[in-house]
């Protein structure tokens, strides 16, 4: 299916684009491809587990976006979605925002989330007037926290045993980039 407003990613072909709730079907269709996968460090598997549930956490996000307090985008790859990067928070009064990302197994290792996040972040320093943009990872989460390095963030500390996840407290690692500091890296 083909998407009215879309940002190419690459020469490969990647799309980045909203992630809206017409979409549940395919969203849900997504999170079955990588449940396991996508929910070793993040709650979403376990929220999406049905149309409903695909359809109501699209929408949640439709409302965020109307309400200007966060956004949600797909990545769609060969015509399939494959991820997504979204701002869970934006507090534009205080210039600040909270980036985060899924993918599922097939489509790791190929920079998508790195040239996602980059959109977005440039979107909302530019567009937006965010002063911070922070990205929390799971420690152990070494695919994140490998992406909050090669955007060019600073790890500004650590909340050690934070995140209560399937049973299990994880530190969570935040890092965080400066509008000033974006800029001057482009």
């Amino acid at each position: 299916m083909k998407q009215l407003f879309t940002v190419g990613l690459g020469d490969d072909g990647a799309l980045l684009g909203a992630l809206e709730p017409w979409r549940a079907e395919e969203f849900l269709a997504h999170i079955e491809r990588g449940r396991e996968h996508i929910g070793r460090y993040t709650g979403l598997a376990d929220v999406v587990t049905d149309l409903e549930s695909a359809r109501s956490y699209l929408l949640s996000y439709a409302d965020k976006a109307a309400a200007d307090t966060g956004r949600l985008y797909g990545i769609w790859l060969d015509g399939l979605l494959v991820g997504g990067v979204l701002f869970r928070t934006i507090d534009v009064a205080r210039g600040l925002a909270e980036a985060g990302c899924w993918l599922e197994p097939a489509a790791v290792g190929k920079g998508l989330v790195t040239r996602a996040v980059r959109v977005i972040i440039d979107w909302a320093v530019e567009e937006r007037g965010i002063h911070r943009v922070e990205w929390w990872a799971a420690a152990e989460n070494t695919a994140s926290v490998a992406v909050a390095r090669r955007l060019g963030m600073t790890r500004d500390g650590v909340l050690r045993e934070h995140y209560l996840h399937r049973g299990r407290r994880l530190d969570m690692e935040i890092w965080a980039v400066l509008a000033p500091e974006w800029r001057a890296a482009r």
